[in-house]
């Protein structure tokens, strides 16, 4: 297949004045971009037989934006066609006209079906570990609920549009929440993603748990919701550090030592709910804009790409004077 020659400076691009280091700009030049196209190169837009087809890497950066920014598809392409930092990143020159949305849109159903976002967010972590990122002394483990976009199940008994999604209550907070369970595993120092699970909101926040701990960890930080005597056991055996809150209960309640060290843990652990907030408030992904559990992994699982490539330029650029970190 044809593919479109993207990335030729065009004359006038030529003779304007470079501009400050951005996000994007530091981004394009710490990320081993060529690994990232090797797993995605052989993509190609069934749509557009005949015709130059979009290369796989500038789709894979076009869609890495979109979750960078929390945008649709279609802001998305109206971004692409008017911010030079992006068209930048992705290799667009000023005369092309960007993909439009069904093509972006497609893109991201073919990373689903062929499964290629689990190998794109490990080969990020393989880079991230090499560049000396992350630094392994601890996993944090946590969950956040998000809410579908999707209606919530009908009263009468239909059939509900998203019948994947899950209904909530919150401990101590009024209301349900209808939609998806984020579970990370986030890098204590470093506050990188190094491992995401997405379900349902009803599912407990301890099953899928210990698929979030990598194995090479000095230690765990979870809550109380993570306490079990089998999890210690298997952290203990691998000999990591347990540094999960006890939990109480109406026979053994907490003794005055085990208050403490759940005190001590939760003051180290309260670094995560910064993930989460800067996941939902500066990226934009408040909501699950699919429908069904695999696009909604999908989507967070971009986010939480995404998300780690915004740290790595901030961590990146904090140990190197002369760089502004833009967060």
């Amino acid at each position: 297949m044809a593919v479109k020659r993207t990335g030729q400076l065009s004359f006038a691009e030529a003779l304007m004045p470079a501009a400050r280091q951005g996000q994007l700009d530091r981004l394009s030049e710490l990320v081993k971009w060529y690994r990232l196209e090797k797993l995605v190169g052989h993509l190609r837009d069934e749509a557009s037989p005949g015709r130059p087809g979009w290369p796989a890497l500038m789709l894979l950066k076009a869609v890495l934006l979109q979750s960078l920014y929390g945008l649709s598809e279609r802001e998305l392409e109206e971004a692409l066609n008017d911010r030079l930092s992006f068209r930048r990143f992705v290799g667009l020159s000023l005369e092309q006209a960007a993909p439009d949305h069904t093509v972006l849109n497609r893109f991201r159903n073919q990373l689903i079906a062929e499964g290629l976002l689990e190998k794109l967010f490990a080969e990020l972590d393989r880079q991230l570990e090499k560049a000396g990122v992350i630094l392994k002394r601890g996993t944090m483990l946590d969950a956040t609920l998000i809410e579908t976009e999707a209606a919530r199940p009908p009263r009468n008994g239909a059939e509900p549009v998203d019948p994947d999604a899950g209904l909530t209550s919150r401990k101590g907070k009024a209301g349900v929440t209808y939609g998806y369970k984020v579970h990370v595993g986030v890098d204590k120092g470093s506050g990188i993603i190094r491992a995401v699970i997405t379900t349902p909101a009803n599912v407990n926040d301890t099953v899928p748990a210990d698929q979030l701990i990598r194995g090479d960890e000095r230690e765990v930080y979870a809550d109380k919701a993570y306490d079990t005597h089998a999890r210690r056991a298997r952290l203990k055996q691998q000999g990591i550090k347990d540094r999960l809150m006890h939990r109480p209960n109406q026979y053994h309640p907490l003794t005055p030592s085990q208050q403490r060290r759940n005190s001590l843990i939760a003051h180290h652990r309260a670094a995560v709910e910064t993930t989460f907030a800067t996941l939902k408030r500066r990226m934009g992904c408040d909501a699950i804009r699919y429908v069904g559990l695999v696009k909604a992994s999908a989507q967070v699982t971009l986010a939480a790409m995404a998300f780690n490539l915004r740290r790595w330029v901030t961590i990146s650029a904090a140990t190197k004077p002369g760089l502004c970190p833009q967060t």
